[in-house]
């Protein structure tokens, strides 16, 4: 079977191997004529970027990059991203790499024609409609992680770096013109980086699959997406030039952001207060806390967990799916707590007060009250 295909879910996406060789194309058919490419200080090095870069500049489009961009990116890193963007007169951003690097090229290229702050468009009712759709300049995501899906999404995350919070900053037109999926460009992905985004793959079909909300076409998604990891994850680690394995977590990783529209969870409303003050990589923070919330919801989730244990060829309903996410944590390595990823003697009033207002708290299908989110952090210790 073919791994490569042309769809138009939720935008235009080009996947398949090799297919960085269309960024040039993929960058007029966005009406981009002088891109800027945006990513993380770590993939700027790597061969893969100056392999982008090589690609625009041989085919006229320059090779300007942006790459002040921290792991948890900030209004700063956006602030000087937007600086770069005007200054180099550029029409467009190409939003390359992990979640980092698309979540903040995708708020460069939003707000480079606002006039309000940032903040401001937080996702938070119709906050959005403040924004003015004008100035929001096209981009091209280009992932180089099989994770966040944020290729696919019309958000993205920044940490406030004054009060440490991570924020998602929401607008339709954030949505990529035109998506590129090359699983070839997760080949090089360290072993732990292939293992955390690929469990925060699985934490976005997993929340969205629990949530309570209706939306029939996201959790059939969602479930689809679970399998794909399940089937590919482990592969994908083992073997990190399994370009099937590769591409299979590359689609799964899409469609979790795409069923994510149905809502996230307790997993989510953790991991983001611990990420903003402790620094922890985000999908390996869900992993670690996936587990223990999986145990606080089984009282609304048993039964739809056991279906989806059936779907997935799992043994023994929920309790066979919970030791099927243990056994696969231990597989890929996953810390066993949040003080082995590192997270030591942290202030739970802080983190439980910033789970508590996380916009995905909401979304869990058991409710989050202040004793309930503590035991679960003490529970992840």
């Amino acid at each position: 079977m073919s791994l490569t295909a042309n769809w138009s879910y939720p935008t235009a996406i080009r996947f398949g191997a090799g297919r960085i060789a269309e960024l040039p194309e993929a960058c007029i058919a966005a009406g981009i004529r002088k891109p800027l490419l945006v990513t993380d200080r770590g993939l700027a090095q790597l061969p893969i970027t100056a392999q982008a870069l090589d690609i625009l500049d041989k085919a006229g489009l320059g090779r300007a990059l942006f790459a002040d961009v921290d792991p948890n990116p900030t209004e700063i890193n956006m602030e000087a991203g937007i600086a770069v963007f005007c200054a180099g007169g550029h029409d467009g951003v190409i939003a390359f790499g992990g979640g980092s690097g698309l979540d903040l090229g995708k708020c460069v290229a939003f707000m480079a024609g606002q006039s309000r702050p940032v903040w401001d468009f937080e996702d938070v009712g119709d906050w959005w409609t403040r924004a003015d759709p004008a100035g929001i300049a096209p981009v091209v995501a280009v992932p180089t992680t099989a994770g966040t899906g944020s290729e696919v999404g019309r958000a993205g995350v920044l940490t406030n770096s004054e009060t440490h919070e991570k924020k998602i900053i929401f607008h339709p037109k954030m949505l990529p013109a035109v998506t590129i999926c090359d699983p070839d460009l997760t080949v090089g992905m360290p072993p732990a980086i292939t293992a955390g985004t690929g469990m925060d793959a699985l934490a976005h079909c997993l929340e969205a699959y629990c949530s309570p909300f209706f939306h029939p076409m996201s959790q059939g998604i969602a479930l689809e997406g679970m399998r794909l990891v399940k089937e590919n994850l482990l592969r994908a680690h083992r073997d990190g030039t399994d370009i099937e394995a590769r591409a299979q977590m590359m689609a799964a990783a899409a469609m979790g952001a795409v069923a994510f529209q149905k809502g996230l969870g307790a997993i989510h409303a953790l991991s983001h207060p611990v990420g903003a003050h402790y620094g922890t990589h985000h999908g390996t923070t869900n992993a670690v806390v996936m587990p223990a919330v999986l145990r606080f919801n089984r009282p609304a989730i048993e039964n739809r967990i056991a279906r989806a244990a059936a779907y997935l060829g799992i043994d023994g309903g929920f309790d066979g799916f919970l030791d099927f996410v243990v056994g696969l944590n231990a597989d890929l390595g996953i810390p066993e707590s949040l003080t082995a990823l590192g997270v030591r003697d942290p202030d739970l009033d802080v983190l439980v007060a910033s789970a508590l207002t996380d916009p995905t708290a909401g979304g869990n299908p058991v409710e989050l009250t202040a004793a309930a989110t503590r035991a679960l952090y003490e529970a992840c210790l």
